[in-house]
């Protein structure tokens, strides 16, 4: 039998590899000023909703981590960040507009055939001006380049308070 005094032993937590930024502090503070026009002229809740997919993507805990508090912090709702993993099975959670950045997303984050197909570019340029569309695919960018850092140097997810790193 249980009792409410006693505490679940959770896995050891692993530190990162390094701290990269200590290290790389012209290339962080570049990465900053990069993702910070990358966002520019998008809604957050996308914006949000893009780089969660992308990190899902890419295994980026950390930017997991971060981007579903930002999420939530934006106003996001629990059920559609929940969902964003199996948007194909869950398309009535988001817009149209949404759907196609989302798909954009993973065809820009996933390069297996070597480009972003024309159909998956079209579907994104009937729901994004084209200022609009290079912002987002600045975004989609930007982010896949945080998760590159943050898979190499394993950043330890769980820590982050949104809105910590604007």
């Amino acid at each position: 039998m249980s009792t409410a005094q006693e505490t679940v032993a959770y896995a050891a937590e692993e530190a990162p590899r390094m701290s990269w930024a200590e290290h790389a502090p012209d290339v962080y503070k570049a990465m900053i000023r990069l993702d910070s026009v990358a966002r520019r002229g998008l809604d957050p809740k996308l914006y949000e909703l893009v780089k969660i997919r992308a990190s899902q993507l890419n295994h980026c805990a950390f930017c997991l981590d971060m981007h579903t508090k930002d999420a939530l912090a934006a106003g996001e709702s629990v059920e559609r960040v929940v969902q964003l993993s199996a948007w194909q099975e869950s398309r009535h959670f988001y817009t149209e507009k949404e759907l196609a950045a989302i798909e954009l997303t993973e065809a820009v984050t996933v390069l297996t055939e070597g480009f972003v197909p024309d159909e998956v570019y079209a579907r994104a340029a009937e729901h994004f001006e084209e200022a609009e569309l290079a912002q987002l695919v600045a975004a989609i960018t930007v982010i896949n380049a945080w998760n590159r850092f943050g898979v190499t140097f394993r950043m330890t997810p769980g820590h982050y308070r949104p809105g910590q790193h604007r």
